[in-house]
């Protein structure tokens, strides 16, 4: 017996002239393992930006509803609420695989890489029933979008970097991955400082959960700001290492998340002296990501969005106003289907 034929529907790809256009899915086979997914949002990422003149579907933070499953699919059911992640599905059995760290695949399937024809921006998509989430009752689909990259990024930053309620954890910069790491900092219950240039964010830093805020322009030097355990950079440039470095406590652990081609050039002799960590953090695997959604329901973390249309002219005016800093804090583009959730 063949497998199902499934129309894919409206998709957003990308152009040569960077502008997403609207076009037509066209068919996908429905293998036996694999689920549809009517898409009712999905947020915008930096990393979006990235891939806006090639030929693909964009968008790799969608949520939706289950339409149809696989003859083998028993871990999702039709009428579930799901999204995926930033890899979609490996083979299964290299080392990797077997030690849950999917993401190391070498056969690994990520946005931008593989199945170009599939992505958030559009009506559906198909996908490996074992990399699909379920989103937890207590958080809207709306909400859920931005986590299925934004916030599964920083969260598994803080994971892999052992932090504990009793760490003193630095965020730099409060953008789109920034004022979620806030918030999972705070509720894991650790002290956190935040560091921005200016003062303009020191309200809604305080509120999302930061117990010390620290304006640079103003304080240069970071005098008086106690040494910190953990320091996560998501600011949208490599920032002064030699000026962070010094913040650091002994073994302190350093996590670059700016998407930079830059060369890094640190000091030497403060990761000798100090025995610091300059700890590389990607997407994070499936269990940290099903960790970060049910900590997300539980904890009450939610990003601050902006919803927008999913229209050629709604993810257009989301790309361009993302690529010049204009939004606080991820956009959120929520499907025009009729049948949308």
């Amino acid at each position: 017996m063949s497998n199902p034929q499934i129309e894919l529907g409206t998709v957003f790809k990308g152009s040569p002239s960077g502008r997403a256009v609207k076009a037509e899915g066209g068919v996908r086979e429905l293998r036996p393992h694999e689920v549809v997914i009517d898409i009712a949002y999905s947020g915008l990422c930096g990393t979006d930006l990235h891939f806006r003149k090639k030929d693909m579907v964009l968008g790799h933070e969608g949520v939706g509803i289950i339409s149809q499953v696989g003859a083998q699919v028993t871990n999702v059911k039709v009428g579930d609420r799901v999204g995926w992640g930033y890899n979609h599905d490996s083979c299964g059995y290299c080392d990797p695989c077997l030690d849950g760290w999917d993401i190391f695949c070498p056969e690994k399937k990520m946005y931008g890489m593989a199945d170009l024809d599939i992505g958030g921006f559009g009506d559906r998509a198909v996908i490996n029933s074992l990399f699909v989430h379920k989103i937890p009752d207590a958080l809207s689909l709306r909400d859920a979008a931005p986590l299925q990259c934004g916030g599964i990024t920083v969260f598994a930053a803080l994971v892999n970097a052992k932090v504990s309620a009793q760490s003193r954890v630095g965020i730099l910069g409060i953008g789109g991955l920034g004022h979620l790491a806030i918030q999972y900092a705070a509720k894991m219950g650790c002290e956190v400082v935040v560091f921005s240039s200016t003062n303009s964010k020191k309200e809604q830093a305080l509120e999302l959960g930061a117990t010390e805020f620290v304006a640079t322009k103003e304080n240069p030097k970071l005098e008086g700001v106690k040494p910190l355990d953990v320091l996560l950079v998501t600011a949208s440039f490599q920032p002064d290492w030699n000026l962070y470095f010094k913040a650091m406590r002994p073994e302190g652990v350093i996590v670059p998340l700016t998407v930079s081609f830059e060369e890094m050039k640190h000091p030497y002799a403060d990761i000798v002296a100090k025995q610091l960590n300059v700890h590389g953090s990607v997407v994070g695997r499936r269990l940290t990501h099903r960790q970060m959604l049910e900590f997300s329901a539980r904890h009450k973390v939610v990003p601050i969005v902006e919803e927008l249309p999913m229209t050629e002219e709604g993810l257009n005016e989301a790309m361009e106003r993302l690529d010049r800093g204009d939004v606080r804090y991820r956009f959120v583009l929520k499907s025009q289907r009729t049948d949308a959730a």
